[in-house]
């Protein structure tokens, strides 16, 4: 069954150092200083059990299996969900996230070389099939965003097939992924980008949207 909403969700998504955490921290105090209630969150961690499992798979000493990773990562969203974006949804928020299921599929499953089918069906199943309203991709060359990057995390400092994989898959979800996505560059100046996405967001609020919350005066 697919998740009905009041809210607006939208998602940030990219290979590290895209400029996601930049450009939906920009988008979330620009809607917010527009008046609507706005929730800013991210993936994997925002929750007290997210949180243990971040540090359980990304900066713990235990030898975590590809496919222990992903069900990890699946458990993080599946109370993502449930303890936040799923209430704030429900409220008439507007939730811009800092990465959602299209990350688990692309780097446990592309990047991992698991079943990208198996681990999409656990990781949409996870969040009860939430789709976003829209999906921006961070997209830029793999070497140039890690160059970006304090690398310290095992994900991060994988072999560059890894993340080549990974960025591959991300722009092929733009031509069957679920939910309408908005590819940017992101080797474009920040505040051209902000801007792309603004104007994005303005037209889907405008053409879908007349019911979301506003802050109180």
């Amino acid at each position: 069954m697919v998740t009905k909403k009041s809210g607006l969700f939208i998602v940030f998504e990219g290979g590290y150092g895209a400029g996601k955490s930049t450009q939906s921290a920009r988008l979330a105090a620009w809607l917010s200083a527009q008046g609507y209630s706005v929730l800013s969150t991210f993936e994997p961690g925002d929750t007290e059990l997210g949180a243990a499992v971040r540090q359980i798979a990304l900066h713990s000493n235990m030898a975590v299996s590809p496919r222990a990773e992903a069900l990890l990562f699946a458990v993080d969203k599946a109370q993502h969900v449930a303890e936040v974006i799923k209430p704030a949804l429900d409220a008439g928020m507007i939730v811009v996230s800092d990465r959602y299921v299209d990350s688990t599929i692309a780097y446990q499953g592309a990047g991992r070389a698991l079943s990208v089918e198996q681990v999409s069906n656990i990781a949409w199943w996870a969040v009860s099939d939430l789709v976003p309203d829209l999906t921006v991709l961070m997209d830029v060359p793999v070497m140039q965003g890690l160059s970006r990057k304090d690398v310290e995390d095992p994900v991060a400092a994988a072999e560059t097939d890894f993340h080549e994989r990974v960025r591959d898959y991300f722009l092929d979800l733009v031509s069957w992924g679920p939910g309408d996505y908005l590819v940017v560059n992101g080797r474009d100046p920040k505040d051209e980008v902000t801007a792309q996405v603004r104007e994005c967001v303005e037209h889907l609020i405008a053409h879908t949207h007349n019911t979301l919350a506003r802050k109180a005066e």
